[in-house]
Parts: C-alpha cells; structure tokens; sequence
C-alpha cells in the first residue's frame, strides 16, 4: 500500500532532529511517561551499550532529562527514570470547525501549556488568521516561551484529503479552505514549519501518543464531532491510506437509512426538546447528560454506532474501539453502554471483540493531535 506523506518542510536552525534510533528512544519514553535505560533497550531491540550512548547524547541537547532513581530489589546502583525534558521544544495545534478554531499550544512531553477555543461565525482565512495572530501573542507571552524554541504548527481539518498532501475537500462552512495547500498557507502565516491531517486522523496521532495509545498498539479512533470520522491506528502507526483518508467511517453508513450520530444531530435533537442553544460550540459548553432530547438521540444513535462498530472490529481487529472527537465524556460513557458488536457467539467461546472505550485524551483531540503532528513527525516515531 502506498502511505501518503507529508512534504519535505524547513526546520528552524535551532533544532538538531534526532536519528532513527534516538527517535525509538524518545517514542518509548514519551509513551510510558518515563523509562530506564534497560526498559528501552528490552522494548526496543537496541543494545544497552547503543541506549546509553543515545541517552547521553540525548540528555546532552536537552531532549531527556534525568528523573527519579528506581529500586530494582538487587544490590548495586539503583536505575536512574528518564523523562521527556518538556521545554526542549514547543507546538501549536490548530482546529479548524464548521463554527469555531481551538488554538493550542503544547511542550516536548505532550503537556497542554496554553489554549484558547473561540466561537466564529465566518471561517475565513482573514477571519482565522487574525484570530490566531492574538491568541499565539497571548499563548506566548503568559508562558514566557523563547520563540526559538518553537518547532511548528499543526493544523486538523474536517475534510476529505484530495492530493495525500495537504489539499483538502471540507464542509461548507470552511469553504474559504477547500482544495488550496493548507499547511503553506499557515507556515506562511506563522514563519513555522507547518503540518496538516484531517481532524480524525490528528486526534487519533494524538490519542496513540498521549492517550489509549500507551497501553494499545492497535485501535480505531471514531471521532465525533459536527461530522464523524476517525482514524486507524495499526502497531503505534497512523494507516493513513493511499490517499490520505484511511479511518472515514462514517462513509460505512448507507444513506438516508440512519440518522447520523453527530453533534449536529444532537444539537437538532435537543432543540427540538426546548433546549436553546446557538450552535454546537455552545451546545457543548453548557452540556448536561440530562437535558430533553439526549435520550432520543442515544437512541437513534445505537444502530448506526453499532453498524460502524461491528464493521470495525469485523476488517480490522484491533483491541479498542476509541469513541472521542468533540463529544462530552458523559455522553461517551452513556452511549457505549448501548453500542452492540454484531457476533454469531459460535459454541461456547466465541471469537474475541474489541472493547469501546471513551478518549483518555482530554481538552480538545483535535487540537492535542494538530500539536503533536509537527512533534511526530521529526521526534516520536509512529513505527514502534
């Protein structure tokens, strides 16, 4: 299968990326929040005598920072715990929705350090760009980050990929945004090297490095949000597919047969029950599990959900089934419940299924895997 890859960008001088086996290193120890040298060499392959030199040369540049010493119950030197130095290198994740931008900015170990989500009527470029400016300004400035250690950008989408590049096919609302070369057009804005996916697959890099991921190779993201999407994640590894848009589920339901399990049928739902909201965005701040109209759309949502599902776990087999995206985490935990994988319960012990579970990430996914995506792609592998 050809995998479509992001172009070659222009890193900052002040950044010297790390090789294969560094990058192995680091992978390891951002995904189990710290390691000794002999865990890394065990889960790598890599001989001690390799590690410890990566480690030093590592810790040297200020990529790894020496943490706590660990006991191992044996006499001699007790190992000492390394973590991801978190100021090393900095991201900004960017999502782009129907009605709204997040703008987040991220350190080296994956902490969220700074974000703003602001609610936009017009999703313009002008609009957009104007509002980024500000926020990065502000994001910047309270957290007293040198510029110079500012990596890149990352940009999540709703949207078809096109090209396997960064041409993207979104909803209407994004217009302004359809078919053009997104990533150049927010390196030009920011002076950044810049990264683009679309949001299920950003949310999914997101999840595999900070969230589920450090406890399953395999999973299936489904991302829920004014749409719904999702991503694959095969052995620690986006499967992006040949042309970028590996992981739309969503094209699994017939037409016109279901109704979508969105946030925009939700919100429908509870209008229809008196709730006033004005959009999705608002919807979502002032959320309550309880409110009219919520019961119905868990109702009208568990078949299409399970078909989605039950194709999943039928093609691929991964050990989880992630429900996240923009749904509320009460939401999440109400309607898992109810979501039924199709099976045959041949004999007494019928085959394996995936469990579905709520996103460990928190905040906003999208914006957590836009800001990861320039992290990815130069420190952490995705092939471990």
């Amino acid at each position: 299968m050809t995998v479509a890859m992001p172009r070659t960008k222009t890193i900052p001088d002040s950044f010297q990326l790390p090789s294969e086996s560094e990058t192995k290193v680091l992978s390891h120890v951002l995904r189990h929040r710290g390691a000794t040298q002999p865990d890394i060499a065990t889960t790598t392959g890599l001989s001690q005598q390799s590690v410890s030199r990566l480690v030093n040369d590592l810790v040297e540049r200020g990529a790894l920072q020496l943490g706590d010493r660990q006991s191992n119950g044996r006499r001699g030197q007790p190992r000492i715990e390394l973590q991801i130095a978190p100021g090393h290198a900095y991201s900004v994740g960017v999502a782009l929705m129907t009605d709204a931008m997040s703008v987040l900015l991220m350190d080296f170990s994956g902490q969220v350090v700074g974000y703003e989500h602001v609610v936009m009527p017009v999703m313009s470029r002008r609009a957009v760009f104007t509002n980024l400016e500000a926020i990065t300004e502000r994001l910047f400035t309270s957290q007293a980050i040198q510029r110079d250690r500012l990596f890149g950008v990352g940009i999540g989408i709703s949207g078809y990929n096109l090209d396997g590049k960064s041409r993207y096919n979104p909803p209407r609302a994004l217009d302004d945004w359809a078919m053009v070369e997104v990533d150049a057009l927010f390196s030009e804005a920011l002076g950044l090297p810049a990264w683009v996916e679309n949001d299920g697959n950003a949310a999914a890099i997101g999840e595999s490095l900070l969230g589920a991921g450090r406890e399953l190779a395999n999973f299936v993201y489904v991302f829920i949000a004014a749409g719904i999407g999702g991503g694959v994640i095969l052995n620690h590894r986006l499967m992006r597919g040949v042309h970028g848009n590996g992981g739309e589920i969503g094209l699994i339901l017939p037409r016109n047969v279901y109704q979508l399990p969105t946030l925009e049928t939700l919100l429908q739902s509870v209008r229809r029950r008196g709730v006033d909201v004005e959009g999705i965005s608002d919807m979502l701040a002032r959320f309550d599990i309880e409110w009219p109209g919520v019961d119905e759309w868990i109702e009208r949502s568990r078949d299409p959900l399970s078909l989605i599902a039950s194709s999943i776990a039928a093609l691929l087999d991964p050990q989880a089934i992630v429900l996240g995206g923009r749904l509320p985490p009460s939401l999440a935990q109400k309607i898992i419940p109810t979501i039924e994988l199709f099976d045959d319960a041949r004999r007494e012990e019928p085959r394996p299924l995936p469990r579905i579970i709520p996103s460990q990430t928190r905040v906003d996914a999208c914006a957590i895997g836009a800001a990861m995506l320039p992290l990815e792609q130069r420190f952490f592998s995705t092939m471990l």
